[in-house]
């Protein structure tokens, strides 16, 4: 049976743990609790880390944000869902759904100007995942996104295994690669779209957090 509020208890969490997340009654102050985290750049190889760990490090990859996100959702009686958001020559990101008033929105953790946030205004999966098509680019300025997920619902898995987990929350990364993904466009249109031009590239270069230099 799937609980409609996580408990503190249900977790595994310690209290001060559940207390941040308490706090974070809305999608929008949830989003402003992962825009103050730093940007994981993953110096020590790929992570995945759980929310145990992102709160413990204050840091954290869309992935890694979008789990603490859907937790905290959770925790407000809110389901906990991804969407995979999967790309062709560039890296797959990943985002916590919410709804208001029928409509989708999304709470995005990256370091660019153009994978954020959603407002609750969109009628499908398909047109929220489609308000990221322009801005997701790769370092060639191609437009690279071609299929979103349908909403994987965190409570499949066991707290263990994303919430307090020491060891990476991979779990999480297999189960959204299983799910039913849908394709957002035809063979055609994926031949047809313009590259980013010199401007759009200098502002879509703009990071909220820098890269540490290698010492």
């Amino acid at each position: 049976m799937k609980k409609r509020r996580a408990t503190r208890e249900t977790l595994g969490l310690t209290r001060a743990e559940f207390a941040v997340l308490r706090r974070l009654r809305t999608p929008e102050k949830i989003q402003q609790f992962l825009y103050d985290l730093k940007q994981n750049f993953e110096p020590d190889g790929d992570s995945c880390h759980s929310v145990r760990v992102v709160l413990r490090e204050r840091r954290a990859h869309c992935i890694e944000g979008a789990m603490l996100a859907a937790c905290a959702l959770w925790v407000h009686g809110e389901p906990p869902l991804l969407l995979d958001l999967q790309a062709v020559r560039d890296y797959d990101h990943v985002v916590a759904l919410f709804r208001r008033r029928g409509r989708w929105g999304a709470i995005s953790k990256t370091n660019g100007i153009g994978l954020r946030w959603r407002d609750p205004v969109y009628r499908s999966l398909r047109e929220l995942a489609m308000s990221w098509f322009h801005e997701y680019y790769n370092k060639r300025d191609h437009k690279t996104l071609r299929t979103y997920s349908v909403p994987y619902d965190l409570r499949r898995l066991k707290p263990a295994q994303w919430v307090t987990a020491t060891d990476g929350a991979w779990d999480v990364v297999d189960a959204l690669e299983s799910v039913r993904h849908y394709r957002l466009l035809t063979p055609a249109q994926a031949r047809q779209p313009m590259r980013r031009d010199p401007f759009e590239r200098e502002v879509g270069n703009l990071l909220q957090y820098r890269r540490p230099r290698k010492k």
